[in-house]
């Protein structure tokens, strides 16, 4: 009875660990499709393969460019505060007005107003894979790192949780910040890639 139980557990286990290699398989292929789909600009693809925080985070930054006056605006984390002024600077008041999380998403890869090498540096190595979540380190230039990103299975599909990404720009930005002052560097931003200079507007609600 003893040796049937060991044999039972050992298979068992052996199933546990081809499962959980499989999901890491599909996670991986998750996180490669994102990093092409954006390098190529395909944004309505790239949506798909995201998990639904991160379209509820680009639904309530859009709520926010319609709505939040000046004083909301300054109210906000950097990331936020940056992510309404350049919807603002960026997207036409008709798209605004007619967006969705989704929506907005999908025009900010398509319109290159997310960096292409803000996921394409990375790779993923090691993968904790725990029921519907799993999170992979980070492995940037052939180094592993502390940081991981967040993946949610979502109606039998592994999602990239784009959110999970943001806290590793924080401090790269805060130096930045540092060097040239907030509002130095938020007109540097938001002036980037088009050669267009601030307005005033983008600290107004659009309606």
């Amino acid at each position: 009875m003893k040796s049937i139980l060991t044999i039972l557990f050992l298979f068992i286990l052996t199933n546990l660990v081809v499962a959980q290699e499989n999901e890491a398989e599909l996670i991986r292929k998750n996180f490669d499709s994102y990093k092409a789909f954006l390098y190529n600009g395909k944004g309505g693809e790239a949506a798909n393969l995201v998990d639904s925080h991160t379209i509820k985070y680009y639904g309530d930054i859009i709520e926010l460019v319609k709505n939040a006056d000046s004083l909301k605006v300054e109210s906000l984390s950097l990331l936020d505060k940056i992510m309404v002024l350049i919807v603002r600077q960026r997207v036409s008041k008709e798209n605004i007005l007619n967006f969705d999380g989704k929506a907005l998403l999908i025009h900010a890869i398509n319109n290159g107003m997310i960096d292409k090498s803000s996921a394409g540096s990375f790779t993923i190595g090691d993968i904790t894979v725990d029921n519907n979540f799993a999170k992979g380190q980070i492995i940037a230039n052939g180094t592993g790192s502390p940081l991981f990103l967040n993946f949610y299975k979502e109606n039998g599909q592994w999602k990239f949780d784009l959110t999970s990404l943001f806290p590793i720009c924080i401090p790269a930005l805060q130096k930045l910040v540092k060097e040239l002052g907030e509002r130095g560097f938020i007109n540097a931003m938001l002036s980037a890639g088009t050669g267009n200079k601030l307005s005033q507007n983008v600290w107004r609600p659009i309606r």
